[in-house]
């Protein structure tokens, strides 16, 4: 059987993001993907290491990968629209769900279980989801900072409810990462090479 799964996949680099602001920086799908598979692995090292957790961080890490694989089918819808009202939402999650079928089900039978457990939201374990979800906030924040650095201050509000959201967070390695390793996100290479 030939399989054009990855050939799918391949296409989330066309995917753009925040699509309906005006961007310093384009950022696709592929490159967020990668992003949110990174701070998810460090959350859960995180989790671990400091705070008794009991996590699979590859796990983890290899579903973020897989969080945003939809796209490719639905594009990316940004989160004001998705969650404006309860039907749009509901909508959409059924959209989501359909599209995960989909891509797995392009995938030879020997391997769908494999990737269902990836990508497909309801199969992936509840707190392996809420260190992925708390990632895509925290690059989702990286994002907004970057732009507003760039003097676009079309990311403000968005900035803004990132902070009071990451803010309130509960999940102590979100608090540790926001606090040790996203501040010197903002700095230039010689800002960077002066703390070393």
């Amino acid at each position: 059987m030939k399989s054009s799964f990855y050939a799918y996949l391949a296409r989330l680099r066309w995917i753009k993001r925040w699509g309906l602001k005006r961007n310093a920086y384009e950022e696709n799908v592929m490159e967020h993907s990668w992003e949110v598979s990174v701070i998810a692995h460090t959350l859960a090292l995180i989790k671990n290491r400091y705070f008794k957790g009991a996590v699979d961080a590859n796990a983890i890490a290899t579903a973020a990968l897989y969080h945003d694989v939809t796209e490719v089918i639905t594009g990316d819808l940004p989160t004001p629209i998705k969650y404006h009202s309860e039907q749009i939402t509901t909508a959409y999650k059924q959209i989501e769900q359909q599209a995960e079928k989909e891509l797995i089900n392009l995938l030879p039978d020997p391997l769908q279980a494999d990737f269902a457990v990836l990508i497909q939201q309801d199969k992936i374990p509840e707190e392996h989801e809420e260190i992925i979800k708390a990632a895509d906030k925290i690059s989702a924040y990286l994002k907004c900072q970057a732009e507003l650095k760039a003097g676009n201050r079309e990311f403000e509000m968005a900035a803004e409810q990132l902070v009071l959201t990451l803010g309130r967070s509960e999940q102590e390695e979100v608090i540790f990462f926001m606090t040790h390793f996203a501040p010197s996100c903002g700095l230039t290479l010689d800002g960077l090479m002066k703390t070393n």
